[in-house]
């Protein structure tokens, strides 16, 4: 028999009980990321004629490349927050759920990875 009221048992419920945390990083990310990409955009519209040289002399200022891995990392942090609420909410068997979070955030934060050090490889040359 079940003796709890029906707040107790929302109570209950939740992803590690942190829905709000993940709400409020979803924010604060999609916030971030609105200067950064007004930042690219209007530096890809002005190296679209550029040549390999120019593109890499530009990326090795320190404000473009700090400006370049702050948008990766919060894109990528932002994509695989917003995947994790579309597969808690639509896939319902608990281990595929889990696995396929897993797998997002590891395939999110390899291709992070990868970003930030081809950015890096080209500043450091």
């Amino acid at each position: 028999m079940d003796y709890k009221t029906p707040l107790a048992k929302v109570r209950g419920l939740g992803a590690a009980h942190n829905g709000t945390a993940h709400w409020w990083m979803q924010r604060i990310s999609s916030i971030l990321l609105i200067p950064l990409s007004f930042w690219l955009i209007a530096y890809t519209k002005q190296l679209t004629a550029a040549s390999h040289e120019q593109i890499s002399a530009w990326l090795t200022e320190p404000l473009n490349s700090l400006c370049a891995i702050a948008w990766l990392m919060a894109v990528f942090y932002h994509a695989a927050l917003g995947l994790q609420v579309v597969i808690e909410d639509y896939v319902h068997t608990h281990w595929q759920k889990i696995a396929t979070i897993w797998m997002v955030k590891i395939s999110f934060f390899g291709l992070g990875l990868a970003s930030i050090l081809a950015v890096l490889r080209i500043v450091l040359r």
